[in-house]
């Protein structure tokens, strides 16, 4: 099982995504957790990472858990996404291994791993995403 943390942003029914160099999919921002690290630091680290702006501790929220085949490794191994919603300072900007930064809808499925599938599918049944 890959246990990754990822961050749920929402603006006008769309979900904030990101591409990184030289992959095809999109994925939401958020990756692995560190050894010692707790959720919110794996979050406030890989949203810096990757978005360049600092998550505000106290509006993070838990949004749910969701498990898939991980895309692009062997039939069988799952990744557990936690998700978490929170504000951030800054300006949104691709970082590190990031390319691009984009803003997908329910309609962008099929550009997605299986575990974020799930994810989209949660937040649009939920009236959030468009």
């Amino acid at each position: 099982m890959i246990d990754k943390i990822a961050w749920i942003y929402l603006s006008e029914g769309h979900l904030l995504s990101s591409r990184s160099r030289g992959r095809k999919k999109y994925y939401i921002p958020g990756g692995k957790r560190e050894a010692g690290e707790q959720d919110s630091d794996t979050l406030c680290r890989e949203i810096l990472e990757e978005c360049s702006v600092n998550l505000l501790l106290g509006s993070i929220k838990f949004v749910g858990s969701f498990q898939a085949q991980a895309d692009g490794h062997i039939e069988g191994l799952m990744v557990q996404m936690t998700c978490y919603s929170a504000e951030y300072d800054g300006v949104l900007s691709p970082g590190a291994e990031i390319e691009e930064l984009i803003w997908l809808t329910h309609a962008d499925i099929p550009y997605v791993s299986p575990v974020d599938q799930l994810i989209i599918r949660s937040l649009n049944q939920q009236g959030l995403m468009l």
